[in-house]
């Protein structure tokens, strides 16, 4: 079930300093083949630089997380930066094989993620769980809000979101279940 994006979230998202962002490559020497509209390409930026997000603070997280079930939590929390890298560079390479130019300087993606600053410090098992399921949970809302008009425009780009969506669903579900009761019939 497909939701819309509430004025709110939309403005959540920053514009990159100076005027920085994915943009056309020019086309000396390039490949003939489909070209990404404006549209698509910011659309597209706005996943990788949450990706690149996730990808940071699960580091942070892995970095600093302490307490109960400690190596559960930190292993868990490599498959989740390992997975956002992988799909941060197909991403990026969908881009460039749509002649946009991806932008995932530091600077733009701090300017630019629609997740919330991690804490600073060391950082319960429980609260840490919690932390990167709604980071998790941002990313997957990003990549929802543009899927239907990508879809619209390129189903192949598409297609490369739907492999996204799947696995970060499945972490978000995996890593809550850690703080979850059972539901009592």
């Amino acid at each position: 079930m497909a939701t819309e994006s509430t004025p709110e979230q939309n403005n959540n998202r920053r514009s990159a300093p100076g005027g920085a962002g994915a943009k056309s490559t020019r086309r000396q020497n390039a490949e003939k083949g489909f070209v990404a509209s404006k549209g698509l390409r910011e659309k597209m930026q706005a996943v990788l630089v949450d990706l690149l997000e996730l990808q940071l603070q699960g580091k942070q997280a892995h970095w600093n997380v302490v307490g109960h079930n400690f190596r559960d939590t930190h292993r868990q929390l490599d498959e989740i930066i390992d997975a956002a890298r992988e799909f941060s560079d197909t991403v990026a390479e969908r881009m460039r094989a749509l002649h946009a130019i991806p932008d995932g300087r530091s600077d733009t993606v701090a300017a630019t993620t629609t997740l919330p600053e991690f804490p600073q410090g060391e950082i319960d098992t429980a609260e840490t769980v919690d932390l990167i399921t709604a980071r998790l949970e941002a990313t997957v809302a990003t990549i929802r809000e543009v899927h239907d008009p990508i879809d619209d425009e390129d189903p192949t780009s598409a297609d490369v979101l739907h492999a996204v969506l799947e696995k970060l669903e499945q972490f978000a579900w995996m890593v809550s279940a850690e703080n979850r009761k059972p539901a009592r019939s």
